[in-house]
């Protein structure tokens, strides 16, 4: 991964866990916070868990800076890839000695699963504590999608609730989901945000009472709505219009991926029936034009319309 270098003793380090429904914006806030950490000259680590085994996120977040980031692939951060991870944290701890650390779930994992692996040895020896960010797609939660189980778990853990995607709503609306958050986590602090912007300082502040918390919910089952990932392969040169009506008749939860449209290479994200192609600030790898990710409830799979 890295060459090893001497470092002197430090401090344990605070770690975060990015998590939430998919296509609530959690790439968004990572990418945030990485160029927060250039701005004060932290080293943030960050481990990402996709969904899908392209490696979108890795062109998207992997080439900021002096950071490191780390991707793994072929399952769940809480559960399959659960020892993958805690090797892979102390490996960056070996190896990079970051002042922060991130690990951003996929949209299907539940992120107190994910949390207690920052409670085994030897990562608890260096972690001073962590916390649970849980992002919220305002407008999801308008449009009164995909609110139960998986969305429902995830939100329910978090140590902050960051209602992200407020620019989609309106006022009275955000206040009414506000209210419908509060119920899901009472007393958990709800931060607003449009593009994933919050303050660094705000989540990577300690609150040992909150492990306390988890750890009294640690007997809970850990259960899995079914998901399942195909890749879509689109040609290059298609209208904008074309590419949108194809992957909306999927039928999926959440699109990622670059294409190579009429207008020129374009990053397409989908959630739910919002399908939009944007101008990545990233530089797509020639391998992934064309490739997207295509997330569905596993009873969707033959339900889609050609």
């Amino acid at each position: 991964m890295m060459q090893k270098e001497n470092f002197p003793p430090a401090d344990s380090i605070p770690a975060l866990v990015v998590s939430g429904f998919l296509g609530a914006g959690k790439t968004t806030l990572v990418r945030h916070l990485l160029k927060e950490a250039q701005r004060e000259g932290m080293r943030l680590a960050v481990v990402s868990n996709e969904f899908g085994a392209l490696g979108i996120d890795q062109a998207l977040l992997g080439s900021q800076g002096s950071n490191t980031y780390v991707e793994l692939e072929g399952g769940c951060v809480c559960c399959k890839l659960s020892d993958e991870l805690v090797n892979t944290l102390q490996q960056l701890w070996e190896e990079v000695r970051p002042d922060r650390i991130v690990v951003e779930t996929s949209g299907v994992a539940l992120p107190f699963d994910t949390l207690i692996n920052f409670w085994r040895e030897p990562v608890s020896e260096w972690v001073s504590d962590s916390l649970a960010a849980v992002v919220v797609n305002a407008e999801q939660m308008g449009e009164r999608r995909d609110l139960e189980g998986t969305f429902e778990q995830q939100v329910s853990s978090a140590d902050f609730v960051i209602l992200n995607k407020i620019d989609l709503v309106e006022a009275t609306q955000c206040q009414n989901i506000e209210q419908e958050l509060e119920k899901t986590a009472p007393g958990t602090p709800i931060i607003r945000t449009t593009n994933g912007s919050v303050a660094s300082e705000i989540l990577f502040t300690p609150d040992p009472s909150s492990r306390v918390k988890r750890m009294n919910d640690a007997h809970q089952s850990h259960t899995h709505e079914a998901f399942e990932s195909e890749e879509l392969v689109l040609e290059p040169g298609l209208a904008p219009e074309t590419i949108i009506k194809r992957v909306r008749s999927y039928q999926a939860v959440r699109v990622k991926g670059f294409v190579q449209t009429s207008q020129g290479p374009r990053l397409i994200q989908g959630v739910g029936d919002r399908i939009d192609l944007v101008e990545s600030s990233a530089n797509p790898p020639a391998h992934l034009l064309g490739r997207i990710v295509i997330i569905r409830r596993s009873n969707q799979l033959n339900s889609r319309h050609n």
